[in-house]
Formats: C-alpha cells, structure tokens, sequence
C-alpha cells in the first residue's frame, strides 16, 4: 500500500475460498447495487468485513440485530449452491475523491492478500430507454484478450465519457494491484432502482462468466423496492456523484 491510507478494515471473520469478487455501490439506476444486494439478502451470506473511511457520509445505521455500526462498505461472503461469492457493497461511496481512491487502493489490496479470484465490478451508464447494452470495460490487454477468446466483445469506445467514483478506480487502479478486475456496466435509464437493467446485467454474467448469480425480474423487483423503502439511497447523493459537477452521463 502507499502513503497514509485513512481506510481501516475491520475483519469480522476468515476469508473462504470463493469463485469470484463482485463490487458494486450506489449510482445511476442502483443496478449493480440491486445485483450485490439482491445475493446478500436472498442466499446464504454472513458477513466477513467492514471497511471504514472518515470522508463516507456520516450517517450510522442500525445493523439486522439492532446495533449502530459505523458508515461503511461491507464485505460478505454468499453460497449459491455449490459457489461462493464475495460481495463489497455498501450504502453510499465517499463524497470526496481522495477518499474514494483511498478506499479503491484498501479494496485492491484486500483482495490481493485474500484472492485468486478476479474482481467484477457492476455499474449503469445512463442511455436512452431503447438503449440495453452490457459494456465489458477492461484495465490491461491480457484481461481483454481473453474476454476476446471466450466470446466475449469488449467494445473500446464505451463508455466514452469513462467512468467515475469508486467503480472506474477500482477498474483502472487493479493492474498496479496485480488484481485482474473488469468493468461491467449496463444501460439504463437512470432513476434510483432500474431493476430491468440488474437483471440484465445478472444474467449476462451468469451466461458469460459462469456464476449463478442471475436474478429474475420478480426478485430483482423485491429487493428494489426494499431499498427504496430503506434509508440508504439517498437521491440527492446520487445526483452529487452522477452530473451535477458537469461529468454528464457518466456511469458510475
């Protein structure tokens, strides 16, 4: 790691062996987050860190038993069926662009001592409504080309405007890491939950990379309208990250 990180991890229990890391936070639609969402309420997950950083919005959260935790980015481990995930999510991302680098640097490095396993991070870009597509966004060529050998098509001009926060840090910063990472990012037509566009993008990972995390629309629906309902996805912070400070569509 470099420098003074201001991120602290508190480890809850032992990493255990998994197929894959998938990372997702709040942004444009909240489809990646209704994904890692949806995987830790409805399978078998326990919860194995929390990661803390002093520029997340400080709002403390009663947990599932009634404690107050801290703001934070979580780290569960999830079975479904014979697999096991890693899920990072959290309720909101720092508001400061240090902070998010710094937290991107914790999580690469967490997975780095814990991991063999590659990082998919999920995301929207905010498109037209007719607009459905799933862009495979890569950091380094040997992870592109074998996207390429297994079918997959990485288009090199998407998203053109790039992408923002905490998931196109991980993204970009994972080679340094020597973390192999990849970028899904999926259209959607914005609004706090875009639940058509989590199940797209969940089916075209389970279809492309082979794990079962594919969510139908019911379900995807239940776990949207249980984040709505919770106090998490705060609207006015989607706003500040996603195109109030002129980054237009961005996705984040």
């Amino acid at each position: 790691g470099g420098g003074m990180s201001r991120t602290k991890i508190q480890h809850i229990s032992d990493v255990p062996l998994h197929d894959a890391i998938i990372e997702a936070v709040p942004g444009i639609g909240n489809v990646g987050k209704l994904v890692v969402d949806g995987l830790v309420a409805s399978c078998d997950s326990r919860i194995i860190a929390r990661i803390l950083h002093p520029d997340m919005p400080p709002h403390a959260t009663l947990d599932s038993e009634g404690l107050l935790r801290p703001p934070h980015l979580s780290i569960h481990s999830v079975n479904i069926g014979a697999q096991t995930v890693l899920c990072i999510c959290s309720d909101a991302q720092p508001t400061t662009a240090a902070g998010q680098y710094e937290v991107a640097e914790s999580i690469l490095n967490f997975v780095k001592d814990h991991s063999d396993s590659r990082l998919y991070v999920l995301a929207g870009l905010a498109m037209d409504p007719e607009a459905q597509g799933i862009h495979v966004v890569c950091s380094e060529e040997s992870t592109r080309g074998s996207m390429e050998e297994h079918g997959i098509e990485v288009r090199t001009g998407q998203p053109e405007s790039g992408m923002i926060g905490l998931a196109g840090l991980l993204v970009s910063l994972a080679p340094l890491h020597e973390v192999e990472a990849i970028g899904l990012v999926a259209d959607t037509v914005g609004g706090a939950t875009d639940a058509r566009a989590a199940e797209r993008l969940s089916m075209f990972v389970q279809d492309k990379f082979g794990l079962n995390i594919g969510m139908d629309l019911d379900r995807t629906q239940a776990i949207a309208s249980r984040l709505l309902e919770s106090v998490g996805i705060s609207e006015a912070a989607i706003a500040e990250i996603s195109g109030e400070h002129g980054y237009g569509d961005l996705y984040v």
